[in-house]
């Protein structure tokens, strides 16, 4: 499947004639192609291709989004683990989302073994996942999405170029990842994020000190809105309609938990996750696919900007007013956009947490005491890339007998491919450096976590065919369905 021209380079395309059966005659010769092959694409997460094959007229034939990396078994990894180690061990799924899969695993747990966290908990994990949501919308949009809309290869020239844009996105970086350290204990892999509770709580001194840093990272905040409202023109004008699905609320704009709403598509509590996230396999990927619906959807930023954009905290309007953003957005690449409007929207509602804390005063509440029994349970989540599921299965002793983890990036690819196959045409007869960049910014907006994604192995090579499923057979008269 990695069939990289030799002189293929991580990063780099490689143009190659394309692979044909070896020509028979002169006009065969003539009508060869040639392909742009984008081998390990930058700035993303993990590694993946973008394959174009161009026929004789510089037309694109196809284009394909290929994930090349060796799976990973996480979910076969947990099996068999006391309920007190999976939120550790699955918070290791991903570098950047930590968090995010530690929460999600922690739901999961808390619902089969009948835990009930408390109120402060439940706002203590709000703000931590604000936190990483923060993190890492700002390391994409500032070190992986600028250099695109600024024309160059990478974050490192824009040092001397806008060096006061970059300081300023720097500085909203640094407070993010230091919230996280007060919130979880660490910016990644958290300790503190137990089932049940917190193992150790920030101070109140801990607390005002975020609260005043947040309050007076506003400024930068409207100094970033007015970069990315100048740049909104370096965004391809591409639309395709779209199915959206995140988590909805009728109480907030939903990351920690709600129901799963969809564009198209009626509202489904999280336990429901298969009916939506319905996975599939491919020849060229080693992660699955998703659809509902429709032939595919996208979760992230952008869907859920778009379905709750009304439970939007004030600046962030603005901010999504200023740079363009209305809902419901078809565009693709503005997905970075609505990731910063979110990162705005993530300092409102945080300092209002924190408030809330801080007039109720921090409690140390007990230890949870947890008795072991076999149930089941599902955590839905929104991390920075879109939903995120966690579905466990315990036995009497509180081992893990099954595990399912639904991944944001997974539910994309398809989507991903989709817009791909509508672009192309948009842009024949461009040159390659157009082509590649136009392809390569497509991918990079969906802030792909590549590596994440990929859970499993296709040992046929026929699309649906039977994959490695970490899974405990069902028994008798059992439902896989969570």
């Amino acid at each position: 499947m990695n069939d990289a021209p030799k002189n293929a380079r991580p990063g780099k395309k490689a143009t190659a004639p394309k692979e044909t059966p070896p020509p028979t005659s002169e006009a065969s010769v003539d009508k060869q192609g040639k392909q742009i092959f984008v081998h390990h694409l930058t700035r993303v997460e993990g590694h993946g291709n973008i394959v174009v094959s161009i026929d004789h007229n510089d037309k694109i034939e196809t284009c394909r989004w290929e994930v090349p990396e060796a799976p990973r078994f996480f979910e076969a990894m947990v099996l068999g683990r006391s309920w007190r180690d999976i939120h550790h061990i699955t918070s290791r799924i991903c570098g950047i989302c930590s968090i995010g899969h530690q929460l999600a695993s922690l739901q999961a747990t808390e619902e089969a073994l009948a835990i009930r966290p408390s109120e402060q908990t439940h706002v203590l994990r709000k703000l931590a996942l604000h936190g990483e949501n923060m993190q890492s919308h700002l390391l994409h949009l500032g070190y992986l999405v600028l250099p695109d809309l600024l024309n160059v290869d990478s974050v490192i020239p824009l040092a001397q170029s806008h060096p006061k844009e970059l300081k300023n996105l720097i500085a909203l970086h640094r407070l993010a990842n230091e919230f996280s350290r007060v919130i979880s204990g660490r910016t990644t892999h958290p300790q503190r994020l137990i089932p049940g509770g917190m193992g150790k709580l920030p101070t109140a001194e801990e607390l005002k000190d975020i609260r005043k840093q947040l309050e007076d990272s506003v400024p930068k905040l409207k100094a970033a809105a007015e970069l990315f409202a100048a740049l909104r023109e370096k965004f391809p004008d591409f639309e395709r309609p779209t199915e959206y699905v995140a988590l909805v609320s009728e109480a907030e704009y939903p990351l920690y938990w709600g129901d799963i709403g969809s564009s198209h598509d009626k509202r489904k509590p999280a336990r429901f996750y298969m009916d939506t996230a319905k996975e599939y396999m491919v020849p060229h990927s080693t992660a699955k696919w998703a659809r509902n619906v429709k032939q595919s959807y996208m979760v992230g930023a952008l869907a859920r900007y778009n379905l709750n954009h009304a439970m939007l905290h004030p600046l962030a309007r603005k901010v999504a007013d200023q740079v363009g953003l209305t809902p419901m957005s078809t565009n693709p690449y503005f997905n970075n956009l609505a990731q910063l409007v979110e990162v705005v929207h993530s300092v409102e509602d945080s300092i209002r947490h924190i408030d809330r804390l801080l007039t109720k005063g921090l409690k140390r509440e007990p230890y949870p005491k947890v008795e072991p029994r076999a149930g089941k349970g599902v955590g839905a989540v929104e991390v920075p890339r879109g939903l995120l599921f966690h579905a466990y299965e315990y036995d009497d002793d509180g081992r893990i007998v099954r595990a399912d983890c639904v991944i944001p990036t997974n539910q994309n690819h398809a989507n991903i491919q989709h817009d791909l196959d509508e672009l192309t045409p948009t842009i024949s007869g461009k040159s390659e450096a157009e082509i590649e960049l136009t392809l390569s910014m497509l991918v990079r907006a969906y802030d792909p976590c590549i590596s994440c994604s990929t859970h499993l192995i296709d040992m046929s090579g026929q699309e649906g065919g039977r994959g490695v499923r970490f899974v405990r057979e069902p028994k008798a008269g059992e439902s896989r369905k969570a």
